[in-house]
């Protein structure tokens, strides 16, 4: 489908407002450095100065050295059921290390450590008690006292959930969500709620309630969107599993850039609700909660405990071969003009994980070239603004921007922002004027919808039950702070997965030549999720994993 003259004109306005928009944010950025709620910490320039010469070291969070930062989840779970550790030390020790680099990366939004160590010595209390043996402590409380981190926009007890919206800074949740709940059941101990981009629409965590979130690999970085703090959070050692949702890539882009695991699950197995803002009309069969981990071993165990009775329509206890499984493999979207190139670092990457995979596996993996793909963006939005088989409308994003009060009126927004009075970020405003301006006809929409159902069919023959598609997670690796406007887009790589309902397990790859993570995203066909799980394992002991943040 070729690219109407509306579209044509759209992609040269938007590349020329997007070199303007970038200078002007730069010079407001210097011309508010002194009050703006956006500016980094000043702890970053005092780490940068301190630091050791180098491109990575300079910018990034100083590394993890004590022992319990660097165990998995399961594994820390394991020590505490086993008495060879005390809960009391883990939670401690994770508190120490968030208080080292919250102040350099911005992660945590709100903490709740007095309330964590108190249900760490009930943790140890219950140990001494001795009333359990350890296989009835498993299956009661797989992640007994270990410590959790969650994304601010899903509900906390006690604890903010703004989603990064002025009108909304003062509201504390009264329960938890439902996903929170569960995995606080299954013996997790909350240290608090993390940064997400405003309204969670934009991959870049910033706001105007709690400022913006640094990569911990380059402070100059951003850390994705809209999960950001907690793909952030994670990477710094500062937690070792977190909740994450994704309704574009929210999970996966955060999980990419740096340098963690995120699965966004087959949609609706975990359950949403509890969230802010929640999904409604059609977008509840895009929207995914999922398990956010710094290891692949962890991801399996708290999918269970997220999806709760859910679990059942997936196929986690069936051992997976991967031998016997069909590999397929497609190093870019085919070239569309909405989208950056994927950078040459991150297709070695891929050409090096299919190579690994023949040589070490025997397989043979299959270039295929999906020719929809390369609407990916389109067909995302038109998807999203679509109704529902009811007839149900989804609400806008300038609705959703007023908080069940008026609309915004993006323009007279613009207008304030321009003079540092608007209490939105740019990114906000721009997508409602975007949601303004740019609309499809209803000749493009059903064009466009029958692309997306077409393209679910194809992918889903395509993979089967046995098969993976290797994709990259992202064009680019983690940009600095605001150059994703000058592309904005990007996201599509992710995006389209949740139009067409299947699976994702973004893996890291390792670190580029500036030290920036690199990554991979295996697809797999619906509630094939037991696939793409086995392959971040592999991965995993094939390519390192996660990378310590700090070291070369």
């Amino acid at each position: 489908m070729a690219l109407s003259r509306a579209e044509r004109c759209f992609v040269l306005v938007l590349r020329f407002l997007s070199g303007a928009l970038l200078a002007l944010l730069s010079l407001a950025a210097r011309a508010s450095a002194l009050r703006s709620p956006l500016r980094a910490p000043a702890a970053v320039a005092a780490a940068a100065a301190s630091s050791p010469p180098g491109p990575s070291r300079a910018r990034a969070v100083p590394p993890p050295e004590h022992p319990l930062l660097l165990l998995s989840a399961v594994e820390l779970a394991r020590r505490i059921r086993r008495r060879e550790v005390k809960c009391i030390d883990v939670i401690e020790t994770y508190i120490g290390r968030i208080k080292e680099v919250n102040p350099l990366i911005n992660a945590i939004v709100k903490d709740r450590f007095e309330a964590a160590l108190e249900e760490a010595h009930q943790v140890d209390q219950l140990l001494s008690e001795g009333q359990d043996d350890e296989e009835s402590l498993k299956e009661k409380f797989p992640f007994l006292g270990v410590p959790i981190t969650i994304k601010e926009a899903f509900a906390l007890y006690g604890l903010p959930n703004a989603s990064g919206l002025v009108s909304r800074r003062n509201i504390i949740s009264t329960s938890d969500a439902s996903v929170v709940s569960r995995v606080k059941q299954a013996g997790a101990i909350p240290l608090g709620v993390t940064n997400c981009s405003e309204l969670c629409m934009w991959f870049e965590s910033s706001n105007r309630v709690y400022g913006r979130t640094n990569n911990p690999y380059d402070l100059e970085r951003i850390v994705g969107g809209s999960s950001g703090g907690e793909g952030c959070i994670l990477a710094a050692a500062g937690s070792v599993i977190g909740v994450g949702s994704d309704i574009g890539g929210s999970i996966r882009m955060p999980a990419f850039f740096n340098g963690v695991f995120g699965h966004k699950p087959t949609t609706g197995v975990v359950p949403n609700d509890g969230q802010f803002p929640n999904a409604v009309g059609i977008r509840t069969k895009f929207l995914c909660t999922g398990p956010m981990c710094r290891f692949a071993e962890d991801l399996e165990p708290l999918l269970r405990v997220m999806a709760g009775s859910g679990v059942t329509k997936l196929k986690l206890d069936e051992k997976v071969s991967l031998k016997n499984v069909k590999f397929y493999s497609m190093e870019h979207d085919g070239g569309s003009v909405f989208v950056s190139p994927v950078d040459k670092e991150l297709l070695q990457a891929h050409r090096n994980v299919v190579k690994h995979l023949e040589a070490d596996l025997g397989v043979q993996v299959q270039p295929v070239n999906i020719h929809k793909m390369k609407y990916s963006f389109q067909i995302w939005s038109v998807m999203m603004s679509s109704k529902d088989s009811d007839g149900q409308q989804t609400e806008t994003f300038t609705e959703l921007l007023g908080d069940h009060g008026k609309p915004v009126w993006p323009s007279w927004e613009l207008l304030k922002w321009m003079i540092g009075m608007s209490s939105h970020t740019i990114p906000a405003i721009a997508l409602g004027l975007t949601e303004k301006v740019v609309k499809y006809s209803p000749k493009v929409n059903a064009k466009l919808a029958s692309m997306a159902q077409s393209l679910q069919t194809e992918m889903v023959n395509l993979l089967g039950s046995d098969g993976v598609l290797l994709y990259p997670s992202h064009p680019v690796v983690a940009p600095k702070h605001h150059t994703p406007l000058g592309m904005p887009f990007n996201f599509a790589y992710t995006a389209i997965f949740n139009i067409l309902g299947l699976p994702v397990t973004q893996c890291p790859l390792g670190l580029s030549k500036e030290g920036l993570p690199l990554g991979i995203q295996v697809v797999a066909g619906p509630y094939n999720d037991h696939l793409t799980l086995a392959m971040a394992q592999y991965l995993e002991k094939a390519f390192g994993g996660w990378v310590l943040p700090g070291t070369s």
